[in-house]
């Protein structure tokens, strides 16, 4: 154990390496060392570090007003930041609540979800259940986590977990249909399975389905096929069900649209939005609800029964909107969907021919990698050996150096190995050459290294990266011994 450091990393027997600044798309190490940031950190740094007319709004709006409670006040920062964020669903959203992170907007969305319907008239009490998907995650509060599929994250605290949650197949084309099975056919079994369900558990007890457009950390950058959230959303209005999506990691230009639903010609009743929106410059989540959602309030009770002490910080709001007007007044959100196809076109260059990438998928600016055993079989590698983060090392240790974001369980909920690639969206076609020049590198190096110590190194494999299935996953970065 370290004795240097007072912090409780995720990892008690090895420190994570020191960032001492960053600025645009690198990182700078203690020891000097630059390391691209190929995945924004966890899909965040959506206008790259540094930004100085960020730094100034900060700066200043501290010297105007630090805090204020807003069960009693408002700011300006709030409401414009609130305001814009409407605007950019053309409308088809009402009202915007802020809080500090992508958990804490979820559990206050199953919140919003639970009082929309005590508030409706006459009360539908017994709406306490929400459907979600495997292989999902939503957050890691208690809430937040009873809602996600993803099985290592859930199980060592499944005993605190809502038993108020079941879950149905995600949408995976590459793992999801079944041989010669088309599109059409994928979807609508994939809606009666969401139908049987709301049947089984009994229609008049289910507040929400739960899902993210594009599934982020947990299968790695899994886009749905054609048709299927029109068809999820059909099925949740014949029993009269909310459609909440999940847009933490998704949304905010990731994927090429501000809002990943506006791809699917489907609008949610509640969204939750976070990373992109204050670019991982402040610690900033929200959540959007819809008209049906605000109206049914309006006219109940008037009054969303829900708060949080830093809910709507002055600071956080003023540097979210200067993230955003970055990313209106620089066009970044179709940047970031022509520098996507740019990044798509090299990634299957380099990979798609590779004997351990199983599948190359993503949308806009996020992407990811699977690794497979074996390609025809689309086995996975035993979870002992830890590829997602023996890559994601190789790629720190490199020169240069980048940073990849690893993620385990997107075969099963514990094995299945991937990688996320998702830079900022300023990204240019020369550094998006870069990235996946330093991807190729680490993935070769690392795969190489991995199958050469298999069976000889098997000990030492499994002291660096003990097989702890049941833990949570994504750890830190580690340092060599």
């Amino acid at each position: 154990m370290s004795a240097k450091s007072a912090v409780l990393y995720r990892d008690l027997h090895k420190d994570p390496y020191t960032i001492a600044g960053a600025s645009g798309l690198y990182l700078r190490l203690s020891d000097g060392r630059p390391i691209m940031d190929g995945s924004g950190g966890a899909a965040v740094s959506c206008i790259g570090h540094g930004d100085e007319r960020v730094r100034q709004v900060i700066a200043s709006q501290v010297t105007q007003l630090d805090y204020c409670h807003s069960l009693f006040f408002s700011c300006d920062p709030s409401e414009n930041l609130s305001r814009t964020l409407i605007d950019s669903t053309s409308g088809n959203m009402a009202r915007v609540f802020i809080v500090n992170s992508g958990s804490e907007a979820m559990d206050a969305a199953l919140k919003l979800a639970r009082q929309y319907y005590m508030e409706l008239s006459p009360p539908q009490p017994q709406r306490t259940r929400f459907i979600a998907r495997h292989g999902s995650y939503h957050g890691n509060t208690l809430g937040a986590l009873g809602i996600s599929g993803h099985k290592s994250r859930r199980s060592i605290y499944e005993p605190l977990l809502s038993p108020n949650v079941s879950h149905v197949s995600v949408c995976n084309a590459y793992r999801g249909p079944e041989e010669q099975e088309t599109t059409e056919a994928y979807v609508e079994r994939l809606a009666r399975e969401l139908d049987r369900e709301i049947q089984r558990v009994n229609p008049a007890t289910v507040c929400a389905f739960v899902a993210e457009p594009v599934v982020g950390a947990a299968l790695g950058c899994v886009p749905s096929v054609p048709g299927y959230f029109k068809a999820m959303k059909a099925i949740c209005d014949k029993y009269g069900v909310l459609l909440i999506f999940d847009e933490v990691m998704c949304g905010m230009g990731r994927t090429g649209t501000m809002h990943a639903w506006q791809q699917e010609d489907v609008i949610p009743d509640i969204q939750t939005i976070g990373k992109g929106l204050g670019g991982g410059y402040v610690p900033i989540a929200g959540l959007i609800a819809g008209h049906r959602v605000i109206e049914t309030l309006d006219t109940g009770t008037g009054q969303y029964i829900h708060g949080q002490t830093y809910q709507a910080h002055p600071m956080v709001c003023a540097a979210a909107l200067e993230v955003q007007r970055i990313i209106e007044e620089q066009d970044l959100v179709n940047r970031a969907r022509d520098m996507g196809r740019v990044l798509e076109t090299k990634l299957k260059a380099a990979f798609a021919a590779h004997p351990q990438v199983g599948n190359i998928r993503g949308r806009g600016l996020f992407w990811a990698l699977e690794f497979v055993k074996d390609r025809e079989t689309k086995e996975s590698f035993d979870p002992a050996l830890a590829v997602a983060m023996t890559i994601h090392n190789e790629g720190i240790l490199q020169t240069p150096g980048i940073m990849l974001y690893p993620g385990t369980g997107s075969a099963d909920g514990r094995k299945g190995d991937h990688i996320i690639i998702a830079p900022p969206y300023t990204i240019t076609a020369e550094e998006v050459e870069m990235v996946v020049v330093a991807a190729q590198k680490a993935v070769d190096s690392a795969i190489k290294r991995l199958l050469q110590s298999r069976d000889k190194d098997m000990p030492r494999l499994n002291t660096i990266f003990p097989p702890v299935p049941e833990a949570p996953l994504n750890r830190p970065v580690l340092r060599p011994s």
